[in-house]
């Protein structure tokens, strides 16, 4: 299997005034193809830290962080934010839609930089809506949809740009429990047509979706296992 993230050794310090924080302290990490994996870990943890590196959203104080076999770790803001926009989709807690915009809009966006026409970008982010099950919502603005269907949103505009990586930050968080489960069956059926799949959660009932389980603390990995249950029932 290929190896979609590579991380090795990746410490990050922080100045916080006169205090120095270790938010990570030598982490090391491999992700490969189409895993699905959750980081799990208490506030502190350093979870965050290591979703931000993942993310392309900040880089290491040191060690090496190879994302499909490009060192990362070394490029300044633009060259990130390029990798950002062609390898990963992120999804928030927040949803993170733009209130004036409509649903064909939002998910649209991430286009904007890819060199297709305005028309041709509609049409992709009309495609990605209809495969989340908002064909008929294209039009409604967020605050004419339901908290699910705003994740649902969320979820098109991440998979739009056709990423490596689906970037997951408690992405449940804000939704009712049947509307979770809704959610996490569109997590799977992602990670069933291919994509990479990293969820940052701290609710174990979220985490157990997932086929690979890692816990922090304290800035370093605790645990790295694999959960038998999914993986034994997909046999």
């Amino acid at each position: 299997m290929d190896k979609v993230i590579e991380i090795e050794e990746v410490k990050k310090v922080y100045q916080m005034g006169d205090q120095t924080v270790h938010a990570l302290r030598g982490v090391s990490l491999t992700i490969r193809k189409n895993e699905y994996v959750a980081l799990m870990g208490p506030s502190g943890s350093g979870k965050s830290t290591l979703m931000n590196m993942l993310g392309c959203l900040d880089t290491p104080t040191s060690g090496v962080y190879l994302l499909n076999g490009e060192n990362v770790g070394s490029l300044v803001h633009d060259e990130l934010a390029e990798i950002r926009n062609k390898e990963i989709g992120f999804v928030f807690q927040t949803f993170n839609l733009i209130p004036r915009l409509s649903s064909l809009e939002n998910v649209a966006l991430p286009l904007v930089y890819s060199g297709m026409s305005k028309t041709q970008r509609l049409e992709k982010a009309q495609q990605v809506l209809e495969s989340v099950g908002l064909g008929d919502r294209v039009d409604h603005k967020p605050n004419e949809l339901s908290g699910g269907q705003r994740q649902r949103v969320a979820v098109a505009r991440a998979l739009v740009n056709n990423p490596s990586i689906i970037l997951a930050d408690e992405p449940t968080g804000n939704l009712d429990s049947k509307t979770s489960i809704e959610i996490m069956a569109l997590f799977e059926e992602i990670h069933n047509n291919g994509n990479t799949v990293i969820l940052v959660t701290h609710e174990p009932d979220i985490a157990e979706h997932a086929h690979r389980i890692i816990r922090l603390k304290d800035g370093e990995i605790e645990s790295d296992i694999m959960n038998k249950e999914i993986i034994s029932a997909l046999k």
